[in-house]
């Protein structure tokens, strides 16, 4: 469970990314057309980062990963002539390919840039991430990669994702990190085992994505048995049968201080990401242009050191029932082990 954080008000002021300032709400892309289901076609993608611009998002993350990269296609062609408008993120090193798909080689970094920056139609992108750290390859070797294209002005700056305080520490020595983006949630604790310091000391940001638990925290997802085939969830251990009744359980207390708040669960989940400090940002993802409004109102929520307690008690690693990923999918991810004993206040 989380030490109750500084920043408990004034959820909607600007916070720092990569030399810039964004809104704390920004737009995960994936969900347009990978990963879940629902997918929309590309007309009603394009439209749906439209109306997120129209609603002033200016903050979008897609990748060269995302339906093998035409989810950058897409994202390019809905920003077109706005592009200057907004900070644009996206990532590589993951992909389809050798060992799993993960390759972190200077050569596959550069290619995969090159190619981002062709399908986004942009110079340049303003940030860049490695999406996966490659067991065989050195991080500081990816960093310095990827440290050459911010020098060659293709890249703004560049970041890591699902990694540890120590594999930051390491690419930081190499060159500064602007961010990190791990997966963060109520649900989802692992940055707090060290990632959390580490980019405190290092002042790289952290962008939470699936801040709303995968769509656990929305409320909407009562039977994981029904979602499509193809959908993820189907391979993630909390929304199995054996887990995910005792999970569901948990949104009642926790609806319940939503209420409370006067606010939904969605929003209060993203609220409680974004008040762990002015240096954590939120990149939900959906399709629905009414969730989309639901996720930009947690910047309005208010919450006191108090509140936080409260939602933490209900929902934390320790209430929570499952692992987040499969055995096969942990190996792919360099984050904090659970601590053996709890962290000290």
């Amino acid at each position: 469970m989380t030490v109750a954080p500084t920043l408990t008000t004034d959820l909607a002021s600007p916070r720092a990314l990569a030399g810039r300032t964004v809104r704390p709400v920004g737009l995960g892309c994936m969900n347009l057309n990978h990963g879940y289901s629902g997918f929309l076609t590309d007309e009603d993608a394009v439209t749906m980062v439209r109306t997120a611009l129209d609603a002033g998002v200016d903050h979008f993350d897609t990748a060269t990963l995302y339906g093998a990269g035409h989810n950058e296609e897409v994202v390019g062609r809905a920003l077109g002539a706005r592009r200057q408008d907004v900070f644009l993120a996206s990532k590589g090193g993951l992909t389809g390919g050798r060992d799993g798909g993960i390759d972190g080689r200077p050569e596959t970094l550069r290619g995969q840039v090159e190619d981002s920056l062709r399908r986004l139609g942009t110079e340049y992108i303003d940030l860049y991430y490695l999406h996966r750290l490659d067991p065989d390859i050195p991080v500081e070797e990816s960093a310095g990669a990827l440290a050459e294209m911010v020098r060659a002005g293709m890249i703004g700056a560049y970041g890591l994702s699902e990694v540890s305080g120590a594999t930051l520490e390491r690419a930081h020595a190499v060159h500064p990190v602007a961010a990190v983006q791990n997966e963060y949630s109520l649900w989802t604790r692992n940055p707090e085992w060290g990632l959390l310091d580490a980019c405190h000391r290092t002042g790289a940001a952290l962008v939470a994505f699936s801040p709303v638990g995968r769509g656990f925290l929305t409320g909407t997802v009562l039977d994981p048995a029904i979602l499509p085939q193809g959908d993820m969830r189907h391979r993630m251990p909390r929304f199995s049968a054996e887990h995910y009744p005792a999970n569901l359980a948990l949104l009642e207390p926790f609806r319940a201080e939503a209420e409370r708040l006067g606010t939904t669960i969605a929003a209060l989940s993203i609220a409680w990401v974004l008040a762990q400090g002015p240096g954590v940002l939120a990149i939900p993802g959906t399709t629905s242009v009414a969730h989309l409004a639901e996720d930009g109102s947690a910047e309005q929520v208010v919450l006191t050191a108090e509140d936080v307690v409260r939602i933490d008690a209900i929902i934390n690693h320790d209430t929570v029932h499952g692992h987040r990923y499969a055995v096969q999918q942990r190996s792919s991810i360099d984050t904090e082990d659970e601590p053996a004993t709890p962290p000290e206040a």
